[in-house]
């Protein structure tokens, strides 16, 4: 597998600039980041993850306003809490099969 390339779906920095704006304004960008990394693509969880925790470092370096940080925070929360129930969700399904 070492010559085998993953696609990596992410946002690339003016689409962050501008969830990162909305943040600011009081805006919800959830939705939007949702829409843009669906765009005929799909992303783990794991890798939105990621993303996510480093745009808090790079907020936190940079130093961003607490409300924006707490919102980003807050879309860890949301991806983690959609972890967990699918991953109880399989194994619901798994137990099931069994």
């Amino acid at each position: 597998m070492s010559g085998v390339k993953r696609k990596r779906n992410v946002l690339n920095v003016k689409q962050k600039l501008e969830i990162l704006q909305k943040l600011h304004n009081g805006e919800s960008a959830s939705t939007d980041t949702e829409d843009v990394l669906n765009e005929g693509k799909t992303i783990s969880h794991s890798a939105a993850l990621q993303s996510v925790e480093a745009l808090l470092d790079y907020m936190g370096q940079r130093g961003f306003d607490c409300d924006d940080i707490t919102a980003v925070r807050k879309i860890c929360v949301d991806i983690r809490q959609e972890m967990n129930k699918q991953q109880k969700q399989r194994r619901i399904t798994d137990f099931l099969k069994q």
